[in-house]
């Protein structure tokens, strides 16, 4: 079936709604301390914020037989401040989700191709796929999409959040 990926719309609103709910409900059983599902209001408040004006986040959506199955986020970063010691080069990080059943069909191949035409069309020169829990389907998608690592993110918690309940 052929997949159309284009910008997204505020008449996407609804699917996109859909596609982040059931992305996170898919990370959250991989790892319910890095990641919630968050509440489905401030979810349609970003995509109608993002789609309303002037962003630094490019959304596209990927339809099958007018279906809206995926969409890929492209985050345009700020270039290092003069004080850092990174050279600078434009960067976007993407985020994509593709709906269970529609996986494996070239749905997400699609939107990230379209992700990457983005990100350069605004002046990237690096894109950025962050994975931050084991998640071998994903480190595998982006692998086969030429994806590969790019230096090392440590982390530690604070301990700032020794008195909250954790999930």
């Amino acid at each position: 079936m052929p997949i159309l990926v284009r910008a997204a719309e505020r008449e996407d609103v609804p699917a996109l709604v859909c596609l982040r709910l059931a992305n996170a409900e898919r990370h959250v059983q991989l790892d319910p301390v890095i990641y919630r599902v968050p509440e489905v209001e401030a979810v349609r408040r970003h995509f109608e914020e993002v789609l309303a004006g002037e962003s630094k986040v490019v959304i596209l959506v990927a339809e099958v037989v007018g279906e809206v199955v995926g969409m890929v986020e492209v985050v345009l970063l700020a270039d290092p401040p003069d004080h850092q010691i990174l050279a600078p080069r434009r960067a976007a990080e993407i985020h994509t989700v593709v709906l269970d059943g529609h996986r494996g069909k070239g749905v997400g191949a699609a939107l990230l191709t379209a992700a990457e035409k983005a990100a350069a069309d605004s002046g990237a020169l690096v894109v950025y796929a962050g994975i931050f829990t084991p998640n071998e389907g994903a480190v595998r998608f982006y692998s086969s999409a030429g994806f590969e690592p790019r230096g090392t993110l440590l982390s530690k918690e604070t301990g700032a959040l020794s008195g909250m309940a954790r999930p």
